[in-house]
């Protein structure tokens, strides 16, 4: 009967010891990337405009992946494909990372296209943006395509009804940007954003946003940017 007993214990402390819990304040990435035996992984995110590794990751044989990186707020942060011999323009994934749990799962052909990731609330809000934001440069592509297929032959009322339409694509463009971001006030996504996509729109949209975001928002790492671009905005505009 002890040795049941110790025996159950053993056991206890080794389930225990495989499921440990992420520490506060960093993110456990989890991960797949099919059809990669071999290559390397890199974990960055940016800081003051420049590219900085968090970890890096060598893949051998084994196409799983783990890291866990400190993390104080949610922010995006780029996972790099680095191929090897084989050159692509498709490495680079941007993910809404948060503290905590995630996971990513892709494949070698299609890195950016197939990635599936789950875990963070942001993200899944980031993709939905990024299908409409889709849509809006669709249009606007269509546009461009048609001024060049003109050419020469563009005439000067065709000339500003193609800026016409753009200008409008763009307005409403805005207008979704900034709604969507005050509709998800409660989220790292609205300051993000809100400085990304539309960080020149009338100042007022900015102030709009930043009122409605909740005390732990404005205080995450975007939203200080958020308050430090609108005084910077307002100073040089007086």
């Amino acid at each position: 009967m002890k040795k049941l007993l110790l025996l159950g214990v053993g056991l206890f402390a080794l389930v225990a010891c495989e499921k440990k819990e992420t520490p506060k304040g960093s993110l456990h990435l989890t991960g797949n990337i099919k059809g990669l035996s071999q290559g390397k992984l890199y974990l960055k995110k940016i800081e003051d405009t420049t590219f900085v590794t968090l970890d890096s990751i060598i893949i051998k044989g084994n196409s799983n992946f783990e890291s866990t990186v400190k993390l104080k707020s949610p922010e995006v942060l780029y996972l790099f494909l680095d191929r090897g011999q084989t050159n692509s323009i498709d490495n680079s994934l941007p993910f809404f990372a948060e503290p905590g749990e995630m996971n990513i799962d892709a494949n070698l052909k299609e890195f950016y296209a197939s990635a599936k990731v789950t875990g963070s609330k942001n993200h899944e809000l980031l993709t939905e943006f990024n299908s409409y934001r889709t849509k809006f440069n669709e249009q606007s592509l269509k546009l461009v395509e048609k001024k060049i297929k003109e050419g020469f032959n563009l005439s000067e009322k065709t000339a500003d009804s193609i800026n016409d339409a753009y200008q409008k694509i763009l307005t409403r463009k805005y207008r979704y940007t900034a709604n969507f971001a005050a509709t998800h006030s409660d989220f790292e996504i609205a300051p993000y954003l809100a400085l990304t996509e539309i960080g020149d729109i009338n100042i007022a949209y900015l102030d709009t946003i930043a009122k409605h975001l909740t005390p732990k928002i404005t205080n995450s790492k975007y939203g200080k940017l958020l308050t430090k671009h609108i005084k910077d905005r307002k100073q040089n505009e007086k």
